[in-house]
């Protein structure tokens, strides 16, 4: 008794014959998709997209738009083609599945295929299309969209230069929504918002940057607009600090030195903190020498303010370089190359004592390259200028160092 099906092996039938190879163009295709189908697979295909499966997704969406379903099933199976195309690469096919959902006229996805091409095609530089889309939009859907369509057109009208329609176009993508407003009107809002407010301050233009990014940030709450915010309220102290720490013309009244001192410390900052450290080091100069002995004293006791350390003389030949450091933001570019010099002149002067060096010429090799470390850096002279100084008063003699020391080492 067998325990298998079938002929036995010992029957003496044929063989079976062997599997032929089948071509995969050979097959016979999947059944097309009824259109009841339709919204599952668009609903497969989102998930598919969302997972990062393009290739997959793109095939399902085109299976539903190839059941011919309801108007509304299709617009939404190229939308969704249109969207995926876009993120495989394959520009042409997108716009040629966006342009067919827009066709179709359907009130809800009809609206997102004209948002959809439009940027697509204002991406690509080809801003006259793109205008004609933003117009056609306008029509199509409900206040959101009608607020998408504005900001387009604002941009397209900032492009060609045509500074009237630009504002119009604004005000309306910047228009408050009447009641609550839906997640695409609030966040168009505030995209529109932070573009304007934006372009307004690259324009010189805090004031009004500051009232754009506040009709932004009354829709809805958004961090970069906050930003944008500070940076307008930044460019009007800057201006507000300007009137002050400029030097009083002839027949003016003087800026008392306190408040004169204290607005170009703050002015020179706020410039370094823009990334002006030119500016900032023009203000601190300006500073020193514009405004009167007084003043110059002031400034120059907040341009210093921090240096004095515990034992520190006064004077110290290092204060001229932190003064320069200060006024032009590099400190941190400064301290950098102290610590890198530090660590190269303890190196050479350590690795001879840890290898139990004893010959007076080696040793005298490691000290003198260790001493000659910072010789091509700015402070570097006044370093070796320093010792000269020092040795002098130490022996009496003005040159028991000459004047090229170190080179003669």
């Amino acid at each position: 008794m067998t325990t298998t099906s079938g002929p036995s092996a010992r029957s003496g039938g044929p063989p079976d014959p062997a599997p032929r190879a089948v071509d995969p163009g050979d097959a016979p295709a999947a059944p097309a998709p009824s259109a009841g189908e339709a919204p599952g697979l668009c609903d497969q295909a989102r998930d598919l997209a969302e997972h990062g499966h393009l290739d997959r997704a793109a095939e399902l969406y085109r299976r539903a738009v190839a059941a011919d379903p309801a108007p509304g099933v299709s617009a939404r199976a190229l939308l969704g083609l249109a969207v995926v195309e876009d993120g495989r690469g394959d520009t042409a096919a997108a716009r040629d599945a966006a342009r067919r959902a827009l066709d179709t006229g359907d009130a809800r996805y009809a609206p997102r295929a004209a948002h959809h091409l439009a940027l697509s095609l204002e991406r690509d530089g080809e801003t006259g299309e793109a205008e004609h889309l933003w117009r056609r939009l306008l029509g199509l859907g409900g206040p959101g969209h009608a607020a998408v369509a504005h900001h387009g057109l604002a941009r397209a009208a900032e492009e060609r230069g045509d500074d009237a329609a630009a504002r119009e176009h604004w005000e309306a993508a910047l228009a408050p929504p009447e009641g609550r407003p839906d997640r695409l009107h609030a966040e168009t809002v505030v995209d529109a918002a932070r573009d304007l407010s934006g372009r307004l301050l690259g324009r010189g233009a805090p004031g009004a940057a500051l009232s754009a990014a506040d009709r932004g940030l009354s829709v809805a709450e958004d961090p970069e607009l906050r930003l944008l915010r500070a940076a307008a309220h930044l460019e009007h102290a800057i201006a507000d600090l300007g009137a002050v720490a400029e030097p009083p013309g002839e027949g003016e009244e003087p800026i008392a030195p306190r408040t004169a001192g204290a607005a170009v410390e703050l002015l020179a900052g706020l410039l370094a903190l823009r990334g002006d450290t030119a500016g900032a080091a023009g203000v601190w100069r300006g500073g020193l020498r514009g405004h009167g002995d007084a003043t110059a004293e002031e400034v120059g006791a907040r341009l210093r303010r921090g240096f004095a350390a515990e034992g520190a003389e006064e004077g110290a030949w290092w204060e001229p370089y932190l003064e320069e450091a200060v006024a032009t933001a590099s400190a941190p570019a400064l301290a950098a190359e102290l610590f890198a010099v530090l660590t190269r002149m303890h190196a050479l002067a350590a690795l001879p004592a840890l290898e139990g060096e004893v010959r007076p010429q080696e040793l005298r090799g490691a000290l003198v390259r260790a001493v000659r470390t910072p010789d091509d850096l700015v402070w570097g002279p006044g370093l070796h200028a320093d010792l000269r100084r020092r040795l002098a008063e130490a022996t009496g003699d003005p040159g028991a160092l000459p004047e090229d020391w170190p080179g003669r080492l």
